[in-house]
């Protein structure tokens, strides 16, 4: 078995190693560690979160810099809490070192109070792109002498928009660094990226490609779309030590849930954008101690959260990308410690569930929604558990224990357990001694207009059968035209905005402007791409018209979208014909002698 020791890092990062509790290098660190040693090679390293990549990196990065005061290493990371974690790893790792100086710079902190850190050049700046291409244009930072450039959470950064921020950094740099790249998914971006700005890179994988972790279940309920919450309160009550994230898809959607979990007496906060830094600050550190057991979260808030041993990941609505449940689902699971995914889906997503089963190469499990005897058994047990766990401070206790005796004399021990019971439990015996059935089948199966299981009766009152036959009839419409909404909620279409380099556009930029014209921060914008006069970029087929008709709302006759792209096939893009802006399009695009004579029959 390989220990560190035997990876021939210096003694000070051994003694950090010894003094952390580190045992044994994980599998990432096994290959990362000897092979940024021990070569001259680029590096692009496919891992999971929370597989122990930042000692993957830490480590030999620590081993091979010296004391010069200059800059030798730089950490890009996605989000300000990654940033902060990182550097705090690193100064633990480096306690023994003296003279190594590590500065984290980001943004949503004082910038003065970071540029005064900087006036002595650290030999490791560990940064957020946005706020180092300003410290770098106020020239307070020096790359020169940079020989190390790590990308950590490199697909994250391009979801986020950087790539731009990214390509002047990677610019700005000498070419004879070394570039190690760290990432869980390798989207196309990375890969267009490696092959521009890396040289002779080599790969390792740990696991496969865009797969979860494999200390990860993952399971699913099927309820009514209107039932999420009822199915989220249950789901939570049957796991009573849950401590997780749960995870929305609209800061809106995020507040509502948070506040409902709160109002009804569970432990949950809300993260999401809208919140402050010291706010946010606020309700992560309660996160971190477990003085909150449950964060609900949009993707964008909880980007780059670096918190242990949760326990769930639930989501209460399935992203639209798959990358984004392999993000979700690997915050738990780490370190070799068990984890569980738990996805609140409806008749209508159940097309989404076998395709994220198909790219991350997991079976998910169905489960039924626990009914209100399974809760209330589940939660006597635990309080009984919990009871018997307990530690007893006899020297503080017994001058109390008189009293008490006497006061339950006349009880005897039967009484006492049914009353310490009660007190305890009668609030979940009320609220489920009537609890429905939440669950629904996987999908509904239709035949000759009939459900199936559905009994048949004679017809003894006049056209009860003939209704019945219609209500059928409309069912089955609705549950072929959901099936047909689902499977091209899974198809991306390729657009085209009248908006491009000579008008200064970014991908941040463009993301931008949907943003502020759509007003539906949900709409899933992927593979954005500026030529010199127009922005391409992808969108899942069913938010196409949506896009559209917010343009055509706003005026925005200068950021036409003309082309559109499903698979390989180019095509000129319609829109439904029962769209609104486009009836009203082609109505007042009619000759006038038409318009005038509609009118005049109308009179």
């Amino acid at each position: 078995m390989i220990t560190f020791e035997n990876l021939g890092l210096r003694d000070e990062i051994l003694r950090a190693v010894d003094c952390l509790g580190f045992e044994n290098p994980m599998p990432v660190q096994e290959q990362v560690i000897p092979f940024v040693m021990n070569e001259s090679s680029d590096l692009i390293a496919l891992a999971q979160t929370g597989t122990g990549k930042t000692a993957a990196f830490g480590f030999p990065l620590l081993n091979l810099i010296n004391k010069k005061k200059c800059t030798q290493a730089l950490i890009l990371s996605p989000t300000r809490e990654l940033c902060i974690q990182i550097s705090n790893d690193l100064k633990n790792y480096s306690q023994y070192m003296s003279d190594i100086k590590i500065v984290p710079v980001y943004g949503g902190e004082s910038i003065v109070s970071q540029m005064r850190q900087l006036t002595e050049q650290p030999q490791i700046i560990v940064a957020t792109p946005g706020r180092l291409i300003d410290l770098i244009g106020r020239k307070k930072v020096k790359l020169d002498a940079v020989k190390f450039l790590i990308l950590d959470e490199a697909d994250e950064m391009l979801n986020m928009g950087f790539q731009e921020d990214l390509e002047t950094i990677l610019q700005s740099v000498p070419d004879e660094r070394r570039t190690l790249l760290f990432s869980a998914t390798m989207p196309k971006e990375i890969e267009q990226i490696a092959r521009k700005y890396m040289h002779d890179s080599q790969s390792i994988s740990i696991g496969v490609r865009n797969s979860g972790s494999d200390n990860v279940e993952h399971i699913y309920y099927m309820v009514q779309a209107s039932n999420r919450y009822l199915a989220l309160k249950r789901i939570v009550d049957i796991n009573p030590d849950i401590y997780g994230i749960i995870f929305c898809r609209t800061r809106q959607e995020t507040k509502d849930v948070a506040e409902k979990l709160m109002r009804d007496g569970y432990n949950a906060d809300a993260l999401h954008g809208d919140l402050s830094q010291p706010q946010r600050d606020s309700v992560m550190n309660k996160f971190r101690i477990r003085n909150i057991q449950m964060l609900v979260a949009t993707d964008v808030a909880a980007r780059g959260l670096d918190v242990n041993d949760l326990t769930h990941i639930i989501n209460y609505n399935l992203p639209d990308d798959v990358e984004i449940y392999t993000h979700r689902s690997g915050r738990t699971g780490r370190a070799n410690k068990s984890g569980i995914s738990v996805s609140i889906v409806h008749s209508r997503e159940y097309n989404r569930i076998r395709e994220i089963e198909r790219v991350v190469k997991k079976t998910f499990k169905k489960e039924q929604v626990p009914s209100g005897l399974d809760i209330c058994k589940c939660q006597l047990f635990h309080m009984i558990e919990r009871m018997e766990q307990v530690q007893v401070n006899d020297e503080q206790i017994d001058q109390f224990l008189p009293h008490v005796f006497k006061k339950l004399e006349y009880l005897d021990k039967e009484d006492i357990i049914r009353r310490f019971v009660s007190l305890e439990f009668n609030r979940f015996l009320d609220y489920y001694k009537n609890a429905v059935d939440l669950n629904i089948p996987d999908k509904p199966d239709y035949k000759d207009g009939k459900q199936r299981g559905e009994r048949r009766t004679d017809n003894r009152n006049g056209n009860r059968n003939d209704n019945r036959n219609e209500n059928r009839n409309e069912n089955r419409n609705d549950y072929r035209s959901d099936r047909n909404k689902s499977a091209k909620r899974g198809q991306r279409m390729r657009m085209k905005i009248d908006f491009g380099a000579q008008q200064k556009a970014s991908p941040r930029s463009v993301l931008g402007l949907i943003n502020e014209i759509t007003k539906d921060k949900s709409i899933s914008i992927n593979n954005i791409e500026v030529s010199n006069k127009f922005t391409f970029f992808d969108v899942f087929a069913d938010q196409a018209d949506q896009l559209i008709a917010a343009f055509h709302r706003n005026n925005r006759t200068s950021f036409s979208i003309a082309v559109a792209k499903e698979g390989n096939r180019q095509r000129e893009y319609q829109p439904q014909e029962n769209n609104f802006y486009e009836r009203r399009r082609r109505e007042f695009s009619k000759p006038d002698r038409e318009r005038k004579q509609k009118r005049k029959r109308n009179y």
